[in-house]
C-alpha cells in the first residue's frame, strides 16, 4: 500500500492533470476494447486490407473497412470482416428494405425481411455494424460490439457480402478500395 501511495504521489507530480486523465482513460478502455471487437476475436490475425467511403447521391453513408486474415488479398473462399460505420441516421426499415433490394438487384438469395430485422436495428451517426463471414453459408452481424443475429442458408455468405464485394456492386471503385485494390 505504501509503494502504491508513492507511485501515485509520482505521477501526480511527473503528469499533469490532462495528461493523466488521458493516460487512465487508454489504460483502462483500450485493452478491453482492442480485445472486444468481434472482428479480432471472429477471425484468425485480423488485419486491415482495405477501406471506402459509401455515397449516395455525393452524400457520404458510411464508411466501410474490409478485414481478411493476416491482411491477405480478398478470397471468397476465406473468412473476412466487413464494418460499416454510419454517417448519418437511418432508421431499420430503410437498411432492412435496401438490404432486400440490392441482394434482389443482384440475383442473390435473400433472407426474409423478418429476418433481417432481427439483425439490423436503426442506427445513428457514429453507431457501426460488423459483418463475419462464418464459412460458406453463415454471416454473423454485431452493433456497436453486441451480436444481434447470425444469418445462416445456403450461400449466405456470398449473398450479403455481394451488397460490398460482388462484381455487380453500386460502385466499382468503392469496391476497389475496399478490397485494397
Amino acid at each position: 500500500m505504501e509503494r502504491l501511495k508513492k507511485t501515485r504521489s509520482f505521477l501526480h507530480r511527473l503528469i499533469p492533470d490532462a495528461c493523466r486523465t488521458v493516460l487512465v482513460s487508454l489504460v483502462i478502455l483500450a485493452p478491453g476494447g482492442l480485445a472486444a471487437s468481434p472482428i479480432n476475436q471472429t477471425l484468425s490475425d485480423a488485419q486491415l486490407k482495405g477501406s471506402a467511403t459509401f455515397r449516395f447521391l455525393g452524400v457520404p453513408v458510411y464508411d466501410a473497412k474490409l478485414f481478411t486474415s493476416q491482411g491477405d488479398a480478398f478470397n471468397w473462399n476465406e473468412d473476412f470482416g466487413i464494418q460499416l460505420t454510419y454517417r448519418k441516421n437511418l432508421k431499420q426499415k430503410a437498411l432492412v428494405e435496401s438490404t432486400l433490394d440490392e441482394m434482389a438487384r443482384q440475383g442473390n438469395p435473400a433472407p426474409t425481411a423478418g429476418q433481417l430485422e432481427q439483425c439490423f436495428q436503426g442506427v445513428s451517426r457514429g453507431d457501426n455494424y460488423v459483418a463475419i463471414s462464418e464459412g460458406a453459408n453463415q454471416v454473423g452481424f454485431w452493433r456497436n460490439g453486441q451480436k444481434t443475429c447470425t444469418l445462416a442458408y445456403p450461400g449466405a455468405k456470398r449473398a450479403f457480402m455481394s451488397i460490398f464485394l460482388g462484381n455487380d456492386t453500386r460502385s466499382a471503385s468503392f469496391t476497389r478500395q475496399l478490397k485494397g485494390q
